[in-house]
């Protein structure tokens, strides 16, 4: 999940739509029942009773909004696929993260123009009765980015495995520490609801540090002090500073590390829950002249190449939105010219579209890639 920011510039985008087309012919399985929408001006029936379309596939991409490059790449990413395998692509989002309305609006218009499927990363729970009717029309119902809830109402999700992510900069930072104390600042995402993608971080990060989470349903559930043992080496004693929401943003990281800080100077890990909110806090503790701070963040944006090259960020996981988009179009287009339905990775309710650790201080024993390797796979607008 990315949260809207200031634009900066970086390298290009993620390209590999050849590799998208690829990894979804390996997830692809047989379709089990029931026929797809035609999204097409012809169609021919396969021995199993299963349309499939010889005509132009047509696709519609709902996105949350035209503002924030996160949601922009995928956009990019699914035209330049569409355009390779000949799918044609309708764009649609919101005027503003959280309008189900004017998304509503574009599943309708999907379903009325018999796409083959839509692609969605919906804006709220709003959305699932409409897109419960698109499944009804027998349109394929993909969500990007984060599972829905339920998960049932997206027949597929291409998204980061988030636990994964955070356990990753966790990890690092054990081995980082190298035996000191920890003394951590956990920056989530809200400290008023219980978001799926917020908890699943928050969590991997403490797993991957080798602390209890407490309650798996709970971010803060967390015993407050003792020992950690990272995953993959470093140990010693710990205690959580502070655990403040950012709203995934730029100014609530930095409000948020400010109030850190004012309550434990002495801090020398952060959490954060994406990078915009690594960046405030790497603000707040310029500006309190603090260093030597690991800065650990998710989303692999080029916009925090420079960030992570001036050590003000020291470790993120990069996530793909790009692909997710991509692999989006291209498990449609199968479906509907092969009636092949996507496969979800075993063991996970959804497809795991990766993850990589980036830094440019990297440590023996921990896998990792530097900001010149980012720059060729990393996103942006």
């Amino acid at each position: 999940m990315r949260y809207l920011r200031r634009r900066t510039s970086g390298g290009p985008r993620w390209i590999g739509s050849a590799a998208a087309v690829a990894a979804a012919a390996v997830a692809l399985t047989a379709c089990g029942g029931g026929n797809a929408a035609t999204g097409t001006s012809g169609t021919s029936s396969s021995g199993s009773g299963t349309t499939k379309t010889t005509g132009t596939v047509r696709v519609a991409l709902i996105l949350k909004d035209f503002t924030n490059p996160y949601f922009i790449s995928m956009e990019n990413s699914a035209k330049a696929d569409a355009a390779k395998l000949g799918v044609k692509l309708t764009v649609s989002a919101g005027s503003s993260d959280g309008d189900t309305t004017t998304q509503i609006t574009a599943i309708d218009n999907a379903i009325a123009a018999g796409d083959a499927g839509i692609i969605i990363t919906p804006n709220g729970n709003a959305v699932n009765p409409s897109l419960d009717q698109a499944k009804s029309h027998h349109l394929l119902v993909i969500a990007l980015d984060t599972v829905p809830t339920p998960p049932s109402t997206a027949d597929l999700t291409y998204a980061t495995n988030n636990f994964e992510a955070g356990q990753l900069i966790g990890q690092y930072g054990a081995k980082r520490l190298n035996g000191k104390a920890a003394d951590v600042a956990m920056l989530d995402l809200s400290n008023t609801q219980v978001v799926s993608v917020d908890t699943s971080r928050d969590h991997g990060f403490l797993t991957g540090m080798g602390i209890p989470v407490g309650n798996q349903n709970l971010n803060g559930d967390e015993p407050k002090s003792g020992s950690y043992k990272g995953q993959l080496g470093g140990s010693g004693s710990y205690k959580i500073a502070c655990q403040l929401p950012t709203q995934g943003a730029v100014p609530g990281g930095q409000t948020a590390m400010e109030q850190c800080l004012s309550k434990d100077p002495n801090i020398n890990v952060v959490y954060a829950i994406n990078e915009p909110a690594a960046e405030g806090a790497g603000a707040a503790l310029k500006a309190a002249h603090k260093t030597g701070v690991l800065v650990l963040a998710i989303d692999g944006g080029c916009a925090d190449i420079p960030y992570l090259q001036s050590g003000e960020m020291t470790a993120t996981s990069g996530q793909f939105p790009g692909k997710m988009a991509a692999l989006g179009v291209s498990a449609i287009n199968t479906l509907a010219k092969t009636g092949q339905k996507p496969a979800a990775t075993p063991g996970l309710g959804f497809y795991n579209t990766g993850t990589e650790l980036y830094t440019d201080s990297p440590i023996a024993g921990v896998t990792s890639e530097t900001t010149t390797q980012e720059a060729g796979v990393c996103w942006k607008a």
